[in-house]
């Protein structure tokens, strides 16, 4: 990585004087990689529009459709998405409360929600929480989605309850997959044959490497009756700055409509300036994040062959975030999961596999957007962890 660039600035003397989840949740002795946050300073544009704002005393409620706008013209220069309809959005406060939302408008208490799993946690919390009830569909080995059985699970939804909901995440946290034209295009003609409703979580879709080019949902054909919701929260580190968008496929407009006002007049004003300078003023940024992010993904290889020769990790297509499988590391059931092994005694912080459903046992997953440094020292603390069972 050349010096300067995104995840080369800042050192961890600087990140530790930060105040989000990330940094003080844990110890000053424990290497935070985990939460998805990343260790980069702000995109000059994103920040010269906050600072415009302050500088106007602009805070006040949000307003237009210049967010929708800027992700409509992000979409089809990166994406070839070019009927991205800004009259079928709206904005949301953040990517799970407008998932939430979509799913009161969509379904019914007790009608079921398809996961692919493993799966980002909050998926279960939120679906948990609407009263929904979740069938699980594990992945492939290779971690891409089985078509097949969600053919089966998309059937028995549909036995179930009168209005089930598939919940796709693409890209796939946590194993990186991004899902090619070809299995969003057979999702989308299963859940057309059995009534299933699709709601995609695409926050991720900046954030993808060269060989696997992003495929909005809604781009594809059958989709007409799903729903996608977008960001620029990972691509451009802006959790805690929030706003979201909702886009509609052209069946679903009527349901986009019928979102209460509470809900989509919760964007932050801040998010919704960051969000839209992220989609329209910061891609020469995001280039330079993401080259960062390739060259960090190799470096993760390189050193878990070092130091962890016998985890199983497959490099992922998108996302900066790395799914380990630490079944064959020979870590005994007396000091705990890997997830607490680490963090017990190598003082890395990673988010525990269980808690991302059915396959996650025995795995972790590790954010590696950060700087070669604080990612050398915490694998090479992983592995004498290791050695000195």
């Amino acid at each position: 990585m050349a010096a300067d660039t995104p995840l080369t600035t800042l050192t961890l003397a600087e990140l530790r004087r930060r105040t989000s989840a990330k940094w003080r949740v844990y110890p000053d002795d424990v290497l935070p990689l985990w939460v998805a946050e990343m260790d980069v300073p702000l995109a000059p544009p994103v920040a010269a529009a906050l600072a415009e704002a302050v500088a106007l005393g602009d805070t006040g409620y949000a307003a237009g459709t210049g967010y929708a706008e800027a992700l409509a013209a992000f979409a089809a220069a990166r994406w070839n998405w070019t009927d991205l309809s800004v009259g079928r959005t709206t904005a949301v406060p953040d990517v799970m409360n407008g998932i939430a939302t979509l799913l009161h408008l969509v379904s019914e208490p007790g009608d079921v929600v398809v996961l692919c799993v493993p799966a980002y946690p909050p998926f279960f919390a939120y679906v948990g929480y609407a009263g929904r009830r979740i069938v699980e569909v594990p992945l492939r080995d290779d971690g891409r989605l089985d078509l097949d059985a969600l053919d089966e699970a998309f059937g028995r939804a549909r036995a179930m309850c009168a209005n089930p909901v598939f919940l796709l995440c693409n890209p796939h946290n946590p194993t990186g997959v991004v899902h090619t034209r070809g299995e969003l295009e057979a999702v989308a003609a299963l859940a057309g044959r059995h009534g299933v409703r699709v709601i995609a979580d695409e926050i991720h879709a900046p954030v993808v490497f060269p060989e696997a080019p992003f495929t909005p949902y809604l781009s594809v054909d059958g989709s007409e009756t799903g729903f996608s919701v977008m960001s620029a929260s990972k691509g451009w580190n802006l959790a805690g700055i929030k706003a979201a968008v909702v886009v509609a496929g052209p069946a679903a407009a009527a349901d986009l409509a019928r979102i209460p006002m509470q809900i989509s007049h919760g964007a932050s004003h801040f998010g919704v300036i960051a969000h839209t300078a992220a989609f329209r003023d910061g891609g020469d940024w995001l280039d330079l994040l993401l080259a960062d992010l390739v060259a960090s993904r190799a470096l993760l290889a390189d050193l878990l062959g070092e130091h962890l020769p016998g985890v199983g990790y497959r490099q992922p297509e998108g996302t900066y975030l790395a799914w380990l499988d630490c079944r064959g590391l020979g870590i005994p059931a007396s000091a705990g999961t890997p997830g607490a092994f680490f963090g017990d005694r190598a003082k890395v912080a990673l988010s525990p596999g269980e808690s991302f459903g059915v396959g996650g046992a025995g795995h972790v997953r590790l954010n590696f957007a950060t700087s070669p440094q604080i990612l050398t020292e915490a694998v090479a603390r992983m592995g004498e962890a290791l050695r000195s069972i």
